[in-house]
Order: C-alpha cells, then sequence, then structure tokens
C-alpha cells in the first residue's frame, strides 16, 4: 500500500472551513434545533462558555487529520476534491450518523435533533473532504 501523505494546511484550512460552516448552519437552523434539544434561547445563555467552541475546532482538526490520512491511504495522485467527497461521505455514513443515531435513540431525542446534527457533520466532512482534495499531499 502506498501512503500519498499529509499535507498540514489543507488539515488547518478544513477545519477553520467546517468551524465557520457550523456556525452559518446552526444560526441558520438555531430555532428548531432548540425546540429539538429541548432548550430556550435564554437557557443557553444562561449556561454560555467558550468550551464547547473549543472543544468543536480542537475536534474539527483532528477530524481534519484522520480524514487527510484516510485520503492518503489512497495512494499517490488519489488525493482529488471527488475522492475527498466520496470518503467524506463514507467516512459520516459508516461512522458518524450511525454513532449519533444509536447515542439519540437511547436518549430517546427527537428525530429532529439527529437529521439536524446528522446534516452538520455531514456538511462538516463534505467541506473537509473537499478542501483537502483540493490542497492534494
Amino acid at each position: 500500500m502506498v501512503f500519498a501523505g499529509i499535507n498540514y494546511l489543507a488539515i488547518v484550512i478544513a477545519a477553520l472551513s467546517s468551524f465557520g460552516f457550523g456556525a452559518l448552519y446552526y444560526m441558520s437552523l438555531a430555532k428548531p434545533w432548540m425546540a429539538a434539544i429541548g432548550k430556550t434561547a435564554d437557557e443557553l445563555k444562561a449556561n454560555s462558555s467558550k468550551t464547547p467552541f473549543v472543544v468543536a475546532i480542537v475536534a474539527e482538526l483532528i477530524i481534519a487529520w484522520v480524514l487527510a490520512g484516510a485520503l492518503g491511504h489512497l495512494g499517490a495522485g488519489q488525493v482529488t476534491p471527488r475522492n475527498g467527497l466520496i470518503t467524506g461521505f463514507i467516512l459520516w455514513g459508516g461512522f458518524v450518523i450511525t454513532t449519533m443515531a444509536v447515542n439519540h435513540a437511547y436518549e430517546g431525542a427527537k428525530r429532529t435533533r439527529t437529521i439536524i446534527d446528522g446534516g452538520h457533520w455531514l456538511g462538516v466532512l463534505l467541506i473537509q473532504g473537499l478542501v483537502i482534495g483540493f490542497f492534494g499531499v
């Protein structure tokens, strides 16, 4: 097996791009998301902290690094935008949405929450795959 390598600049740009996407995504779906988690804007403001944002950016850096590694294992010349999108989708379908669905089912979460949060993580992986594939190795 040939490992194509990792472009660390692509990882950082992919993580920052997907973080920005998440901000826009959840701002546009704020009301249905709050209804899905059963909280009001006032409740969220009362418990506000910067910790979730730090956790999110660190997680997105790790996700981008892992995605870049998965793409690198396709071999030389295979780190492309197309393969980035395909790999991002496969990882989302195989690991992310399935894990979320199980966790949300046990929590008794509303299906809307799984759809909204799952859509966010799909967007994250597709954006990251596209950016990493665009930059290549």
